[in-house]
C-alpha cells in the first residue's frame, strides 16, 4: 500500500441513455475500511437504485458538485468514455479507469492525450490466456439484452417482419445469426435457442464452436466464418446480431453492405460492436432514445452502452469485476499496480501524452510507448 491511498471520484455518467454507475455501496465499503477516500457525485447510483444514503453509511462522501468530485479525485472511476463536458475536468497525473474504447472514439484518445492523463481501459485488462475479465460481465449483459431487443424489433409495430422468434406450432421459427462467438455471441445465441429460434452462430475459431456445439448439442447450429457462408446466412437471417472483437482495435466489418442490401424487408440488424467502431458496413452509433434507423429496408440498432438499459444489474455485474483492479490501483498506485500484474499493464492506454497499448496505437497510428519508459519506472 502506497503511505497515502488516492482518493477515488465517482462521477454521475453523462452519456445519453447510461445509467449505469462505477461502483456499488459493497465496493465503496471495502475500499473505505482499507483507508481510501471515496467521493460520489450525488445522485450517480439513483438509476441503478442506489440512493445517495447507501453510500453514506459505508463511509462515502455524496459530493453535490461535480468539478468538486474531478479535481479533488486522484483516481476517477467511470462507466463510460469521458463526454465533451467531462473534458474541461481533465489533467495531468489524473488516474481514470473506464470503459474508453479509443480505437472508436479517437476524439477521446486526443483529449486524454493533450491533458497527460493516465488512462486505463476496462475493455483492453487481459488476462496470459487472452481473456477479458472486465469486459466480460458487460458482454454477457450486452449478448442476453441483443436477442430481446431483436425480437422486440421484429415486431411489425417496431417496424420490423412481423416474425415470432419461437414461431408457433406448425409455423416456422424466426432465424437469428450471430457472428462471433465470444462472450456477447455465445450469450445472445444461448437466449436465441432459449426463445426457440432458429440459431446459426459464426466464429474463426473452431475450438471455440466445438465447446458451444458440446453444450448445446446441435440445438445451435455452429458455422466457420468466411464471407461466402456468412453471406448466405445474412439473407436468410430476421435477425443479424454482430459480435465481433479485437481487442483495443477497431472491430473488422464482416457484413458489407452488399450483404445487408440482399437481407429480407424488415429484418433486423443488432450491432454489439458498435462501441468499437462496428462489425456492420452500414451501421453508426444510436442512442437508448433513438436506437434505430432504417438502411435498405433493414432496421439497425447500434446503441453503444446497451448494458445501461438495465442499470441495476449490470452496476453489480461490473463491480463484482472492477473493483479487485480499482483497489490495487488505489491502494498501491499505478506504477506499482502494474509492475504485479500483466494483466492490467494491458489495460494501460494512455500515460503523460503517449499510447502505451498496442492495439490502441495501431488504431490510432500512434507511437507506442513502452509502459515503464511511459510511467518512468
Amino acid at each position: 500500500m502506497t503511505d497515502m491511498p488516492l482518493t477515488v471520484g465517482i462521477p454521475r455518467e453523462r452519456k445519453d441513455g447510461e445509467h449505469r454507475v462505477a461502483l456499488t455501496p459493497d465496493g465503496a465499503h471495502e475500499l473505505v475500511d482499507l483507508g481510501v477516500q471515496v467521493l460520489i457525485e450525488a445522485g450517480a447510483g439513483l438509476d441503478s437504485a442506489i440512493p445517495d444514503h447507501e453510500f453514506e453509511a459505508v463511509g462515502a462522501e455524496v459530493v453535490d458538485d461535480t468539478a468538486a468530485v474531478w479535481t479533488r479525485a486522484q483516481l476517477v472511476l467511470k462507466v463510460k468514455e469521458p463526454q465533451p463536458d467531462e473534458v474541461e475536468f481533465l489533467r495531468p497525473g489524473l488516474v481514470l479507469f473506464a470503459y474508453l474504447h479509443l480505437a472508436a472514439y479517437p476524439e477521446v484518445a486526443d483529449a486524454l492525450l493533450e491533458h497527460e492523463v493516465t488512462a486505463l481501459a476496462y475493455e483492453t485488462v487481459q488476462l496470459d490466456d487472452q481473456t477479458l475479465p472486465l469486459l466480460a460481465p458487460m458482454s454477457e449483459v450486452a449478448g442476453r439484452m441483443a436477442t430481446q431487443i431483436g425480437a422486440h424489433f421484429l415486431e411489425k409495430h417496431a417496424g420490423g417482419r412481423g416474425v415470432l422468434l419461437g414461431g408457433a406450432p406448425g409455423v416456422r421459427p424466426g432465424r437469428v445469426v450471430v457472428i462471433g462467438a465470444g462472450n456477447v455471441g455465445w450469450n445472445a445465441a444461448w437466449i436465441a435457442q432459449g426463445m426457440e429460434a432458429e440459431v446459426v452462430l459464426f466464429d474463426k475459431d473452431l475450438d471455440r464452436l466445438r465447446a458451444v456445439d458440446q453444450i448445446h448439442r446441435g440445438r445451435i447450429i455452429t458455422l466457420a466464418s468466411n464471407r461466402g457462408a456468412v453471406a448466405r446466412a445474412v439473407a436468410e437471417a430476421d435477425v443479424v446480431i454482430g459480435a465481433v472483437l479485437v481487442p483495443g482495435n477497431r472491430a473488422p466489418i464482416v457484413v458489407t453492405e452488399t450483404m445487408v442490401r440482399r437481407m429480407r424487408p424488415g429484418a433486423v440488424i443488432v450491432d454489439c460492436a458498435i462501441d468499437q467502431g462496428g462489425c456492420v458496413e452500414t451501421t453508426h452509433e444510436t442512442t437508448h432514445d433513438d436506437p434505430v434507423y432504417e438502411m435498405h429496408g433493414v432496421l439497425h440498432y447500434a446503441v453503444g452502452n446497451i448494458p445501461g438499459a438495465v442499470p441495476s444489474t449490470s452496476t453489480y455485474a461490473l463491480t463484482n469485476a472492477t473493483l479487485p483492479y480499482a483497489r490495487e490501483l488505489a491502494t498501491r498506485g499505478v506504477a506499482a499496480a502494474v509492475a504485479d500484474d500483466p494483466s492490467l499493464a494491458r489495460g494501460l492506454n494512455t500515460v503523460a501524452g503517449r499510447v502505451t497499448n498496442a492495439a490502441v496505437a495501431e488504431a490510432l497510428g500512434c507511437d507506442l510507448a513502452p509502459v515503464d519508459e511511459a510511467l518512468g519506472t
